[in-house]
């Protein structure tokens, strides 16, 4: 008797290890999903955006708008960093994500056009 409800013991450990394994594939199959659209997405508009030539004088003006608060009415920084010479610290990809996603707080994200990030993008290149 003792072998028989071992195996029926073993059958059931073998049938819930298997549940469990292919419940964590689903959502480790669902997770990567997320990620590869958020990131094909995330690169289409990163693509997008350094093939327009921004004007660095609208950029300005959306710099005026958003970011002075923050670092400054000439960019010289304040709560945020002096952003003159960002461009040689940061790539254009760099800065985009910096921007789009507040990657280092208190910075908060934008939500912005591939336009209107072509033009910061400019002005940030005059800051230089």
């Amino acid at each position: 008797m003792s072998t028989s409800s071992s195996t029926a013991a073993e059958r059931d450990f073998k049938r819930d290890f298997l549940k469990i394994f292919f419940v964590a594939f689903g959502v480790l199959l669902i997770c990567f999903s997320i990620f590869s659209v958020n990131h094909h997405e995330n690169n289409k508009y990163i693509i997008e955006t350094l093939e327009l030539n921004g004007s660095a004088e609208e950029g300005d003006a959306l710099f005026k708008i958003n970011c002075v608060g923050c670092h400054g009415i000439t960019a010289r920084g304040l709560v945020g960093p002096d952003l003159h010479s960002i461009t040689q610290r940061l790539n254009d990809k760099e800065i985009i994500k910096q921007v789009t996603g507040g990657l280092t707080p208190p910075m908060p994200s934008f939500e912005i056009d591939p336009v209107n990030m072509s033009n910061l993008l400019k002005y940030l290149h005059s800051l230089e």
